[in-house]
């Protein structure tokens, strides 16, 4: 297993030297002028060469590129452009807003979905089936921003006219000020993320154990007279959910690396709402900083998934 971990984390670093070698290359293709868009259309030329001097942007791009490897391989993602703060010290300001909201979504999402997929799947085509499949179908097909403003105007508007102001209008709150604002501040965008996921999860678990439920063991599993929610979950759930634990670990990473249109509807100031901003102002630092970020945590799910599988499976091999 070692060798596995060792192996995939060797690839792991190679992607995420080819996805910030991208970046950077990007960053020098596209049409962009920082020291314009810092000092302003009427700057003169000597203030834009003295800022493309002071940010090293006058140097060659493979000069650049290699200075700024050599800082990264000493844990140095450099400063933002326009007010000089260290990245990391962004990312770290930012990390705790996107891991709150994707970790307490995440088991929103799962509970939701799994225990839909399931409950459709044991009654194939009975009206429960129906009701859940279409519930899955009409949430899965409503964009994210919707649901997270649809709640906003019955949860937070409605409420606080009738004088019950349960929801705040958006922004976060830290865990350091108590438990109770920072589930205030999380709850609307929990529920926007999870009812969008549960609808895929629900899908998936139900078609995985509509496929397992019919296979000869669990035939035989019944013939034995063993309990039927025994079968369901202990036989039939365990084969199924191979699938849902692949797709988890995509939709976990990618949500780490922020929840962009989550992050805008609630204002939270998360790592998505941060990449946007960056991207807005070519802060090129700033970007590959969470490009960093988003991709390393992607390769560390997907290397848990696999882990995970010969926990759930004990067929399987890390080969």
């Amino acid at each position: 297993m070692i060798r596995f971990v060792l192996r995939r984390l060797a690839l792991g670093v190679l992607v995420l030297w080819l996805i910030v070698t991208a970046v950077f290359a990007l960053f020098f293709v596209s049409p962009n002028n920082v020291a314009r868009t810092l000092a302003g259309p009427q700057a003169s030329p000597e203030t834009l060469a003295l800022i493309n001097a002071r940010l090293g942007l006058d140097r060659p791009m493979a000069e650049q590129y290699l200075a700024f490897l050599g800082k990264l391989l000493h844990g140095d993602l450099g400063f933002d452009y326009y007010h000089g703060v260290q990245v990391t010290s962004i990312i770290a300001e930012a990390l705790p807003v996107t891991l709150s909201l994707a970790v307490g979504a995440a088991v929103l999402w799962l509970l939701i979905g799994v225990s839909a997929g399931v409950a459709s799947s044991v009654r194939p085509r009975s009206p429960l089936d129906r009701v859940l499949t279409t519930g899955a179908l009409f949430f899965h097909s409503m964009p994210t921003f919707l649901i997270g403003l649809a709640l906003l105007y019955l949860l937070f508007f409605k409420l606080s006219l009738a004088g019950l102001s349960w929801f705040p209008a958006g922004g976060y709150a830290p865990l350091s000020a108590g438990v109770v604002p920072w589930l205030d501040h999380l709850v609307l965008p929990w529920l926007t993320l999870a009812l969008v996921l549960a609808a895929t999860y629900a899908r998936l678990t139900r078609g995985s154990m509509l496929d397992t439920l019919g296979e000869d063991f669990i035939r035989t599993a019944r013939a034995k007279g063993v309990k039927e929610s025994r079968v369901v979950w202990r036989h039939g759930f365990r084969a199924a959910v191979t699938p849902v634990v692949t797709q988890f670990g995509i939709d976990f990473g990618q949500l780490v690396g922020g929840v962009v249109i989550t992050e805008s509807v609630f204002s939270l100031p998360g790592l998505g709402k941060t990449a946007v901003d960056a991207i807005n102002q070519q802060n090129l630092p700033v970007i590959i900083g969470i490009v960093l970020v988003a991709s390393a945590a992607v390769v560390v799910a997907n290397i848990v998934v696999d882990l995970g599988y010969v926990l759930i499976d004990p067929r399987v091999r890390l080969g």
